[in-house]
């Protein structure tokens, strides 16, 4: 079809194109449109009416921009259309690409046309379909709300932006890591591949670090490495970047981190990691551990309580610790020196490889030739084979030639400054060879490397812009295009945004540059301040439909928000330190960034400067509010009410909602709860948001009186509070707000006896949170389901499903507060009946399930 004329649907979510005759299946359309729309899917459906378009290049159009395929058929086969050979509804079948999933509903019949049997035999033998018979409409919304539901745990990752390079997911189920791609092949690297597995596997190697310089090719050698021992590590590998680390005390964070542990402040995060890998066969290849080789005794403490874990560290220096094994990491074979050199043979030496790899992703059209083969060597020669600089005077053969690098090479290497003199000598390459990259560039885009320096992690285009030329006196656009034709930036894409990154030894050259010019400061100032304009936005942003592009966005940005924060904190500038915190909570929560949040605003605390209300009541709010159920010196509740008075007398009624709800629920849940002041706090919680016309706060607070209720077997009042909280939650598109109502809104369904409403809440719940990416939700979906099966006498699902809701909750450093918890209500009577071994034993098989695995189960038991 000419691109020219795609036609965009209508909505740009998760599509799903129905195919269906129209008239005859008017009824089972209606019903797939409202299964579509309540798991928040787009559906895209061809209708009758005037259009700009011939239908047929509608209907195509919609399909291929389509990521699910639904078929409904009845009786009829469908208009042919005058020169076609097949029905619209069999050209959309066989239009739709084989690796589309493909939900196939057939109602049931003995009157069916032909044409429309031969086409249905056709679909039977796709391996890519699933078919179902139904007889109604109501049949047909449960059976495609179900499947959907089921299909997008198991096939669609939606809930994290792709990985950068260097770096790891985001927002990913655990379980389900995966380790970064390279933008480049490994060359030249089998033999080293072979000794470092046989070191992993065939010697009791538990940390194994390779060593050596910058540059060498370590991180890409260890990924390698890593994606060979899947059959050794059943429960996977994951990768954890160190590059932007520098305080030795946030290593166990940073791997909690990646693990997808939950930094929540409540239980120190090396008890959360301890837990969460006890019993966990996994590698973890630690990247970039050099400057925080201080923090070398954190990894024996992980080693000695995660028996079955293996570490595979990347170091220009070794750790020294009692057990550890090392890999130095050299350079490229280099072509032996000779007079003349032969393509043929030359071509296939490592170095050389890696040079001819590079040149041609820049210049299609390179050759080796006899003309140049000796410029080629003597460059791969004089840069010692170490891959990056070879891979940075690659890049030049869009505008060189190899002899007139090969030229500049032998007259600047030499006299070129830089580094100490007692850095290893291919170190020393390495940094001549990035600093001769740099001769090459203009004066912006050498300053422009340099204010790249003070990102950490990576960037976007706006906000190296905005830090770099905020006036915007010069050609961002194409200066950083040079940086990245030079191979010193690299480019990812970030679905519909550019986001770049540099490798830590490039950054660390960028950031002595800044340093070394005086700018340093002034770079730093601007980065804090642009972060902090992108945290007053996300403030807005991360309610309503457009949450989920705030959430990846600022998933991207994360290491660059704590970076800010950790600035602030430097400059001792407390207030703007507590209102960042503050404009981001969501954000930190979902995150699971909270802990890390509190010791920044215990630091504020501590300092003992002056404050403003405002800033001190966000302190002792962050200070207090995230540990509301430990409590063993009673501080909470005394500096949460303090908190609430702060925020009162700032004038800020948003603030002082949620800090008495948070009061609220400390109130409840304390040794002597007090039922009548915890009333009083919702009430007036509840009352302050709408006021300040929050109404994400306002659901909340609804949704908090109404587990209340429940909690006090007030049934009624708590649905009615959920029902009015529900249509709040959706007026605003909020995904996240919404999944948490509808997880209290099955309670309450179950409570009453409802239970196919209550599964099918809980479903929904359970689906949206995978959507959003939230571990906790997905937890609490879990165990919705597992009432579900109890009730019903299901005792193998409800043990199954409730082991893999601990092992959740353990991998990834949740707790739920034992008060407001309503699943023990549940598995009490089956615990202390016949069935308790049976429930015993499923249990202890559902810790065994990924999140994935488990959330497909749950989603796929009938209703």
């Amino acid at each position: 079809m000419n691109p020219s004329r795609t036609i965009r649907t209508p909505d740009q979510r998760l599509r799903v194109f129905v195919s269906s005759t129209l008239k005859e299946l008017a009824p089972e359309r209606h019903a797939a449109r409202t299964a579509i729309e309540r798991l928040h899917l787009a559906p895209v459906m061809f209708e009758l009416g005037a259009r700009p378009h011939p239908p047929r290049d509608l209907y195509r159009s919609y399909l291929a921009q389509s990521d699910i395929f639904v078929g409904l058929y009845g009786d009829r086969y469908g208009w042919v259309a005058p020169g076609e050979e097949v029905s619209g509804l069999a050209d959309e079948y066989l239009l739709s690409p084989s690796s589309m999933p493909k939900l196939i509903y057939i109602r049931e019949s003995d009157s069916r046309e032909s044409r429309l049997t031969e086409l249905l035999d056709r679909i039977r033998s796709d391996d890519a379909a699933s078919f179902k018979y139904f007889a109604e409409p109501p049949e047909l919304e449960a059976f495609l709300e179900a499947d959907l539901a089921t299909l997008l745990a198991e096939r669609f990752d939606v809930g994290a932006p792709g990985p950068a390079e260097g770096r790891p997911e985001t927002m990913t189920l655990v379980g389900d890591k995966r380790l970064p791609v390279p933008p480049t092949g490994l060359v030249g690297r089998e033999h080293e591949l072979d000794i470092i597995e046989r070191m992993l596997t065939d010697a009791p190697t538990r940390l194994l670090t390779l060593t050596g310089p910058g540059g060498i090719g370590k991180t890409r050698l260890a990924i390698a490495v890593a994606g060979r021992m899947g059959g050794v590590f059943p429960d996977g590998t994951l990768f954890v970047d160190f590059s932007s680390v520098r305080d030795p005390s946030l290593v166990p964070v940073t791997i909690a981190q990646a693990l997808g542990i939950r930094d929540t402040g409540d239980t120190p995060v090396e008890e959360k990691l301890a837990v969460a890998l006890r019993d966990r066969r996994m590698l973890l290849l630690l990247d970039n551990f050099e400057q925080i080789v201080g923090a070398a005794p954190a990894l024996a403490d992980l080693l000695a309580n995660a028996p079955d874990v293996s570490l595979l560290v990347t170091s220009r220096s070794l750790l020294r610790l009692s057990g550890e094994h090392s890999y130095p990491v050299g350079p490229l074979e280099l072509p032996a020196v000779r007079t003349r050199a032969d393509p043929g043979t030359v071509a296939g030496i490592p170095a050389v490889a890696l040079f001819l790899e590079r040149a041609r992703a820049v210049k299609p059209d390179f050759e080796l030739t006899a003309a140049n083969v000796h410029a080629i060597v003597g460059i791969c020669a004089a840069l010692d084979g170490v891959p990056l600089a070879i891979e940075l005077a690659a890049a030049k053969i869009r505008m060189l030639t190899p002899a007139s690098i090969l030229s500049r090479l032998d007259h600047l290497l030499p006299f070129l400054g830089g580094g100490p003199r007692d850095l290893p000598a291919r170190q020393q390459t390495l940094r001549r060879t990035i600093d001769w990259s740099t001769q090459m560039l203009g004066a912006d885009e050498k300053d422009l490397l340099a204010a790249i320096g003070v990102f950490e992690g990576g960037f976007s285009f706006e906000a190296i812009e905005s830090v770099w030329d905020p006036d915007s006196r010069a050609d961002t656009l194409s200066a950083l295009g040079s940086l990245v034709d030079s191979s010193l930036v690299r480019q990812q894409d970030r679905g519909e945004r550019s986001y770049f990154a540099v490798l830590a030894t490039v950054r660390a050259y960028a950031l002595e540059q800044l340093e070394s010019a005086g700018g340093l400061a002034t770079l730093r100032e601007r980065h804090a301040r642009y972060f902090i304009t992108v945290g007053l936005e996300a403030d807005a942003g991360l309610v309503g439909p457009s949450q989920q592009e705030w959430m990846a966005r600022l998933g991207d940005d994360s290491d660059n928000l704590r970076a800010a924060g950790r600035y602030l904190l430097e400059k001792e500038d407390w207030d703007r330190a507590a209102a960042f915190a503050w404009s981001l909570y969501l954000f930190w929560w979902v995150g699971g960034h909270l802990g890390e949040v509190r010791r920044w605003m215990e630091a504020v605390l501590a300092a003992g400067a002056p404050l403003t209300e405002r800033s001190r009541a966000i302190a002792l709010y962050f200070r207090y509010a995230i540990t509301y159920w430990q409590d063993p010196d009673g501080q909470v509740v005394p500096g949460l009410r303090r908190s609430a008075e702060l925020f009162n007398r700032a004038g800020d009624r948003s603030g002082e909602a949620l800090t008495r709800l948070s009061l609220a629920l400390a109130l409840f849940i304390t040794p002597e709860p007090d039922p009548t002041a915890t009333r009083e706090q919702l009430e007036s919680s509840l009352t302050l948001f709408r006021s300040a016309g929050n109404v994400r706060g306002e659901v909340m607070a609804l949704v908090t009186l109404g587990h209340v209720a429940l909690l006090h077997h007030d049934v009624d009042d708590a649905l009615a509070r959920f029902q009015t909280s529900l249509t709040l939650a959706r007026a605003q598109g909020d995904q996240l707000t919404e999944m948490i109502v509808l997880h209290h809104l099955g309670w309450a369904q179950l409570l009453l006896g409802a239970i196919r409403e209550a599964q099918a809440s809980f479903n929904e719940s359970l689906t949206l949170s995978l959507l959003v990416g939230h571990d906790e939700g997905n937890a609490h979906g879990l165990e919705g389901i597992v009432a579900i099966s109890a009730s019903r006498g299901n005792v193998r699902s409800a043990g199954r499903l409730l082991g893999a809701a601990e092992r959740l909750r353990e991998q990834s450093g949740l707790y739920s507060a034992p008060a407001m918890s309503f699943v023990p209500a549940w598995i009490s009577p089956i615990l202390a009946g016949d069935s308790a071994a049976t429930f015993e034993a499923a249990r202890a098989a559902g810790r065994s399930l990924s999140p994935r695995e488990a959330a497909e189960e749950a989603l796929g038991l009938a209703l």
